[in-house]
């Protein structure tokens, strides 16, 4: 997609049309009501439909433009109708933010991770976005191009003892978003990534759940003192998907204030 205007509309998303996954909850909700007050077209992707019928409701209520379409991230050919749902309600994609995901069901070290978690984690957390990239960017160049941000992790960015195939998982979607950064720009597809640190969501209460005090071990790591909100997160993602950073492209960009520094 060519940047072609001197001015990107007031509205960082106006007339866009931006597919969410992971957007029954956390950072993924708070990204469906951001862009959507952005002047976005949303559809909410998740697997909890009831959810995502409350936000599209929600979004609606306050004068945007939403819609839901069930998603398994396990499920590939979940996946890729719920990008077809995309096309049929809209005709285009011009953004994805790409941000479900699972945790680590029991936290501890390498030797103590189940067979369980790392399929799991791979199923949803790496196979599940390369699967949703390849269906979106293939939409995407149907119309000339699009922008998509892939939600990552600090914890791909260094040793993560305490969640080693969350990690590893996290960091091999970073590779493969630089990677599909530079595979796709011809096309006029640019793909970043972010990195949140500790975020107020549900899945840092059940890691908080499984490791009591973690939580409080977050806010201590950040130079800030505290967690991000979710819409502090998606403030990001808003941007990149935005015109105007139309010349980042391949970026893996920090969202943990400071916490990776």
């Amino acid at each position: 997609m060519t940047y072609d205007s001197e001015f990107a509309p007031l509205g960082l998303l106006a007339g866009k049309i931006v597919l969410i996954t992971g957007a029954s909850r956390g950072i993924g909700a708070a990204a469906g009501r951001l862009f959507a007050r952005e002047g976005a077209r949303v559809v909410l992707a998740a697997r909890s439909t009831d959810a995502l019928g409350r936000l599209v409701k929600e979004i609606r209520t306050d004068g945007g433009v939403a819609d839901a379409v069930p998603m398994d991230l396990g499920d590939r050919a979940s996946v890729r109708a719920a990008v077809a749902r995309v096309e049929e309600l809209h005709g285009r994609l011009d953004g994805a933010f790409n941000n479900g995901a699972v945790g680590q069901r029991q936290p501890g070290p390498v030797d103590a991770t189940s067979d369980e978690d790392i399929d799991e984690q791979y199923a949803i957390n790496f196979r599940g976005h390369w699967t949703a990239m390849t269906a979106e960017a293939a939409l995407m160049r149907k119309h000339g191009g699009g922008a998509m941000v892939n939600t990552s992790s600090i914890g791909s960015r260094r040793a993560n003892p305490a969640l080693p195939a969350y990690g590893a998982m996290k960091r091999a979607l970073n590779s493969l978003t630089e990677t599909a950064a530079v595979n796709w720009a011809p096309h006029g597809i640019r793909v970043n990534g972010i990195t949140p640190g500790g975020t107020a969501t549900e899945m840092i209460e059940e890691w908080e759940a499984a490791t009591p005090g973690i939580k409080d071990q977050i806010n201590a790591s950040s130079p800030m003192g505290r967690m991000a909100e979710p819409r502090e997160v998606a403030e990001v993602a808003a941007w990149l998907l935005s015109d105007r950073a139309s010349m980042v492209n391949g970026a893996i960009v920090p969202v943990d204030g400071g916490a990776g520094a």
